[in-house]
């Protein structure tokens, strides 16, 4: 039965609704924020807004409080919905690595069965243009491809996400290109909700005080509920406050979280920077991207992939400069050097040649006479490299490289009777 992409995602992301809905590895820590929400919400309004019915006229006006209050939470649980179950902005990678940017660099070979091989080599960075300045990008191991400018790959989700700002474990997702417009918009609401209720618990400890015509210490044993949730929204209002005002900073700057904690010492250009004005509009007056993955889609299996080192019986080289070229092309160019070799050189001047070397003859000479006279033996497949020219086309020279020569087999005699089967 085939399989959806979201059942074999690499990742560490959790799926649920079929691949509907997509939270991070730490999605268990979005229950803690929801009863950090929920409750205090709960407890404000049976012990507070409850008692505030009636009291300001007319006598339904009170009700007005309790419908802001619930209200204002449904609208702040929507925005951690949005924030933490959809998909920040995940690259998909590659099942490997760009073929495009391979390079053959012939001067750092490998031995691979006992011959010397140019090296495969990509680079592990390269340069864009960003607003007319280049900028650097990197290469992920992981994900097998070159990070967009502000792309960064996050180690608790396994991904690459686009303008990666952080990973947050209060919302279990990370915050990148789709998801920060509504993590901001959370993080802003939860501190305007703070607000809200630590106001309305301050008025009515005043109510509480003008009815009984008590102090506030006395007011406050009256409803020690209004107490306990004035000082946890004014604790909370220190962090979600003050991450809004961050945000603000970051947002008016064009900056990313992970940019500004990284870079921060190095006073280098932000070539992201439109004004503070364009800024803020890009942020929020945008359309969102839609996303790179189908997580519902079925999964289809490359039949065939490019290995990432080349084989010393499939891959040849073109020259000492490092262009790949197919084995059958490369076949052929070695047989039509081998018919100019034989061109060359007359049969009294191969049996000179054998006669004049005698018994003492090295044996890759004779293994020279068979790969250029012999029909029925298949020419080796020859390795360009800097060090050592096979048939070095280009410096004129056809001498046969040694460690070619070393691999045939044919034996001497064989070599001596191959001349008189020439003059036949």
């Amino acid at each position: 039965m085939a399989k959806r992409v979201f059942e074999v995602w690499k990742g560490s992301n959790k799926f649920i609704l079929g691949g509907r809905l997509i939270f991070g590895p730490d999605a268990r820590s979005l229950i803690v924020t929801l009863l950090l929400i929920i409750v205090p919400v709960i407890i404000f309004c049976v012990f507070v807004v409850r008692h505030l019915r009636h009291e300001f006229s007319p006598d339904n006006a009170g009700y007005a409080i309790l419908v802001v209050a619930i209200i204002f939470t449904i609208y702040v649980l929507a925005l951690l919905f949005l924030t933490s179950a959809r998909d920040p902005g995940i690259i998909p990678r590659n099942s490997h690595p760009p073929e495009e940017e391979f390079r053959y660099d012939p001067s750092v070979s490998i031995e691979v069965g006992g011959r010397q091989t140019p090296s495969l080599q990509f680079p592990r960075t390269k340069e864009v243009m960003v607003n007319g300045i280049p900028v650097r990008v990197k290469y992920c191991d992981t994900c097998m491809l070159y990070r967009p400018p502000r792309c960064s790959h996050c180690s608790i989700c396994n991904n690459c996400v686009e303008r990666f700002d952080h990973h947050c474990p209060w919302v279990g997702q990370c915050i990148g290109l789709r998801n920060y417009r509504y993590f901001f918009m959370f993080v802003s609401s939860s501190t305007l909700l703070c607000i809200y209720v630590f106001s309305i618990s301050a008025l009515y400890i005043k109510v509480l005080m003008d009815d009984y015509q008590s102090t506030v210490w006395k007011a406050m044993k009256e409803s020690p509920a209004s107490v306990i949730l004035m000082a946890y929204s004014f604790i909370s209002l220190w962090f979600v406050g003050g991450l809004t005002g961050f945000h603000l900073y970051l947002i008016g700057t064009n900056q990313t979280t992970y940019e500004n904690f990284r870079y921060r010492a190095d006073s280098r250009i932000n070539v992201y920077n439109l004004g503070c004005f364009d800024n803020f509009l890009e942020v929020f007056c945008t359309k969102v991207k839609p996303s790179r993955n189908n997580f519902r889609a079925f999964f289809e299996e490359e039949v065939q992939q490019r290995p990432t080192l080349p084989s010393t019986q499939e891959t040849d080289v073109e020259d000492s400069v490092g262009d790949p070229r197919s084995k059958v092309e490369d076949d052929l160019d070695i047989g039509e050097d081998i018919l100019k070799i034989s061109q060359r050189r007359n049969v009294e001047e191969i049996d000179e040649d054998i006669c004049s070397r005698g018994s003492n003859a090295p044996p890759h000479n004779t293994s020279e006479v068979d790969s250029a006279l012999s029909s029925d033996h298949r020419a080796p497949t020859i390795r360009s490299d800097a060090r050592h020219s096979s048939w070095g086309r280009r410096s004129g020279s056809w001498e046969i490289a040694p460690e070619i020569l070393a691999n045939s087999t044919v034996t001497e005699s064989r070599a001596y009777t191959t001349p008189k089967e020439l003059n036949q």
